[in-house]
């Protein structure tokens, strides 16, 4: 079921005709992906292709925005596997530029330590910066993807738009982020398993991530109705 309505102008320069999937709590995101008959298969083949560097990362980030597509569209199933290569750039590169900026002030003062008397000091300084920059981008980070998911690269390099979609809701950002956290640490059990495992847990902490969005989104929009999805790339 969908249900049309206005915004009310929660999300900075977005569309204001909303309609919204049956999406219910938080929760679901961790079931959702088991609710596609065919989960084991894309999750394992989409899995093989995520181990390729840099071209599978990017693939498994394209899995992402398509997996939002479905679950905003009421449609609880996986995309096919594969190289989604052209919706994976922006996200992929949003993102690691994000990490790489936010990297740059510990790596300084870790290279300060290393050619200073007092290195001791500005280690432990240069580690608690590099804390509470890893913590801030947790924070962002559901605002990123969904700016970049609505906009791509102009959504996902919006920094004041991003901030006033972070900090316009704090108690769902601060919820949605340390989801999206304990789903990255999902992705990584499977190393334990010989890390035949992380075939399974990446891309399922890949769709995991898709559901705490979804319902991030349909958070900040009031419990109710969520903007109309980007057009697919041709």
């Amino acid at each position: 079921m969908k249900i049309s309505c206005t915004a009310r102008g929660i999300l900075p320069g977005w569309p204001r005709q909303f309609t919204i999937p049956a999406v219910t709590s938080v929760g679901d995101s961790f079931s959702w992906p088991f609710q596609d008959p065919g989960w084991a298969g894309k999750l394992i083949v989409q899995g093989l292709i995520a181990i390729i560097p840099i071209v599978g990362w990017i693939a498994i980030a394209g899995w992402l925005m398509m997996t939002i597509d479905n679950y905003r569209a009421g449609r609880k199933e996986l995309p096919p596997a594969g190289f989604h290569l052209e919706r994976g750039i922006p996200i992929f590169l949003v993102l690691f530029v994000y990490g790489l900026v936010l990297a740059i002030p510990s790596a300084i003062l870790g290279i300060l330590a290393g050619s200073n008397d007092n290195n001791a000091s500005i280690a432990a300084v240069g580690n608690l910066i590099g804390v509470l920059l890893s913590l801030l981008l947790a924070f962002l980070a559901p605002a990123i993807i969904l700016q970049t998911y609505r906009a791509g690269f102009a959504g996902g390099f919006d920094v004041a738009g991003i901030w006033a979609t972070a900090t316009g809701n704090v108690a769902t950002t601060v919820l949605a982020g340390l989801l999206i956290y304990v789903a990255r640490i999902v992705g990584g059990i499977g190393f334990f398993l010989c890390c035949v495992g992380l075939l399974f847990t990446i891309p399922y902490s890949i769709a995991i991530t898709a559901g705490i969005v979804v319902w991030y989104e349909r958070q900040l929009a009031g419990a109710g109705p969520t903007p109309s999805a980007p057009p697919a790339p041709s």
